[in-house]
């Protein structure tokens, strides 16, 4: 694992495409934690340079609107976060998104990472 700043475009892309790479990196591996990592820097780098990410999206709110658009409940969620309490927790900012949670709900309701972690 060989991780850098990002400090222009071009290493935001190629963040960008290791992520995908990695995306489906089984927990607790090195690819895992390179996840992780990557995820911290992409979002440092989004909320400098585009700031779009980090001032005007909600997470909460696209998830709420994406369970509006495709006629979900948020019982609906409970796979996706593991428990009714997450669910709740979460849908009421009393807990942040983990990243299991942000895989899931990219991976089965198609909600862009960018916005999950905004």
């Amino acid at each position: 694992m060989n991780i850098k700043p990002i400090k222009s475009e071009e290493d935001y892309e190629f963040a960008l495409k290791r992520i995908e790479e990695i995306w489906s990196a089984p927990d607790n591996t090195p690819e895992s934690d390179e996840l992780e990592i990557l995820i911290t820097l992409v979002e440092k780098y989004e909320s400098i340079h585009y700031p779009l990410f980090e001032n005007d999206v909600d997470p909460i709110s696209i998830i709420k609107y994406t369970l509006e658009e495709k006629g979900l409940k948020q019982k609906d969620l409970i796979p996706l976060m593991g428990s009714k309490s997450n669910v709740s927790n979460v849908l009421n900012k009393r807990r942040s998104l983990t990243l299991e949670m942000i895989k899931s709900l990219h991976a089965h309701l198609g909600i862009p990472v960018q916005l999950l972690v905004a």
